[in-house]
C-alpha cells in the first residue's frame, strides 16, 4: 500500500487540496474489478474507465463504437473493486450532443458508481453540457488538446497546439471550461511549454498525458503502463512500468511514485 497516498476515499475537492499542497495526481485507467483493487491498493489517486476500452478491451480502430451501455457495464465492475480512489468515468461519443443527453449519461454513470464524468472538447455544445451538469451536481472533468472522438476530424492521432493560433485556442478553452464549472482538466498530446502555460493560468487542476511534466498530474492508459500490446502505435509518452515494477502491483506504485517524485513523464515522453 503507497501510504504517501490518503487512507480515506478521495473526493472531487481533495483534488484542488492536493494541487495547493504540490501533491501531484496519479491517474490510471481500469476496466474490471480485479485490476481496480491493484490500482487502488498501491496508490493510485483517480482511476478512469475510458472509452479506450474500446481500442484496448474490445479491439476497436478508436474509441468511436463504444456506447453508454458498455461504459456503465464497466463503470459497475470498477466501482466494486475500489475503496479509496476517485472513479471518473468518459461521456463516450455523442452521449454529450446535447446538455440532456449529457445529463442522462452521466446520471447513469454516476448511478453505477463513478463520482465524475469527463467530456471531450470546448465547443459552444460541450461548454453548455458541462454548465447543465455542475449545475446538477454532477462533477465533470474537461479534455482539451488530443481528443480522441474527434480523430476523424483531425485525421488521426496527432499533437494538438503547435501552431500560435492553435495554443491561443487552447489556452482559452482551458479557462472557458473552467469557467462553465469543470473542476479537472485532462490536457492530452501538447507540447510541454503549451502544457505549463495552461497549467499556470488554469483556476483547476490539470492532468497530462503527452503533456509534459508540468501539469498538476498524470494519466497512462493501464495496458501502456503495464506495456502490453494493445494492438496499436505505442506513443511516445509511453512507458513500460512492468519492466522495472516486477509485477502488476509493483509497476503501478512505480508508476505513482514516478509522477508523485515528477521523474515521470522525462524529456523522452514530452512533445517540443
Amino acid at each position: 500500500m503507497d501510504r504517501s497516498a490518503p487512507d480515506k476515499p478521495l473526493t472531487v475537492p481533495a483534488l484542488a487540496e492536493a494541487r495547493a499542497a504540490g501533491r501531484r495526481l496519479a491517474m490510471l485507467t481500469a476496466y474490471d474489478a480485479g485490476f481496480a483493487r491493484v490500482l487502488d491498493a498501491n496508490g493510485t489517486d483517480i482511476v478512469l474507465v475510458g472509452d479506450s476500452l474500446g481500442m484496448v478491451v474490445q479491439g476497436h480502430a478508436s474509441t468511436l463504437p463504444v456506447d453508454v451501455d458498455a461504459m456503465a457495464y464497466h463503470v459497475a465492475a470498477v466501482a466494486r473493486g475500489l475503496r479509496r480512489a476517485l472513479l471518473l468515468a468518459d461521456l463516450p461519443f455523442q452521449a454529450d450532443a446535447t446538455p440532456e443527453r449529457a445529463l442522462d449519461a452521466a446520471t447513469r454513470l454516476l448511478q453505477t458508481g463513478a463520482g465524475m464524468v469527463k467530456l471531450e472538447g470546448a465547443g459552444p455544445h460541450k461548454l453548455a453540457a458541462i454548465r447543465f451538469l455542475s449545475a446538477r451536481e454532477i462533477p465533470v472533468c474537461a479534455h482539451l488538446g488530443l481528443t480522441p472522438q474527434s480523430v476523424l476530424r483531425f485525421g488521426g492521432y496527432k499533437v494538438q497546439g503547435r501552431e500560435a493560433a492553435a495554443a491561443a485556442q487552447l489556452r482559452a478553452d482551458a479557462l472557458a471550461v473552467a469557467e462553465a464549472g469543470a473542476a479537472l482538466l485532462v490536457l492530452e498530446c501538447v507540447p510541454s511549454a503549451l502544457a505549463g502555460q495552461i497549467t499556470r493560468a488554469s483556476p483547476v487542476p490539470t492532468i497530462g498525458i503527452g503533456a509534459g511534466p508540468h501539469c498538476d498530474g498524470q494519466v497512462l492508459v493501464l495496458h501502456d503502463m503495464l506495456g502490453l500490446d494493445s494492438g496499436h502505435r505505442r506513443p511516445k509518452f509511453v512507458k513500460d512500468f512492468l519492466e522495472t515494477g516486477g509485477s502488476v502491483a509493483g509497476a503501478v506504485r512505480a508508476y505513482v511514485a514516478a509522477v508523485r517524485e515528477g521523474s515521470f513523464p522525462g524529456p523522452g515522453h514530452a512533445y517540443d
